[in-house]
């Protein structure tokens, strides 16, 4: 008899995103420059998953402008 033992980490590496409801839109600024917006349904099954996805990614986006700015992800040392 085999015993097949699975790693936990492996797995959720495995893993991917089947169905969601985001939706990414690539818009033209009035300056020329293009942006990405993301899009998402309110009425999707996967709602609270996809809202997780989009905060975790603005909070990533957010960190590194800050380390660009202040050279800290945290943004600007507080002031004592």
């Amino acid at each position: 008899m085999k015993v097949i033992i699975a790693d936990p980490k492996q797995e959720k590496a495995r893993r991917k995103r089947t169905t969601t409801s985001v939706r990414v839109k690539k818009l033209h600024r009035s300056d020329g420059t293009v942006a990405q917006v993301l899009t998402l349904d309110a009425n999707s099954p996967t709602f609270d998953d996809d809202l997780t996805y989009l905060f975790e990614r603005n909070v990533a986006r957010a960190r590194r402008e800050n380390k660009k700015l202040f050279g800290s992800a945290d943004g600007p040392a507080a002031k004592k």
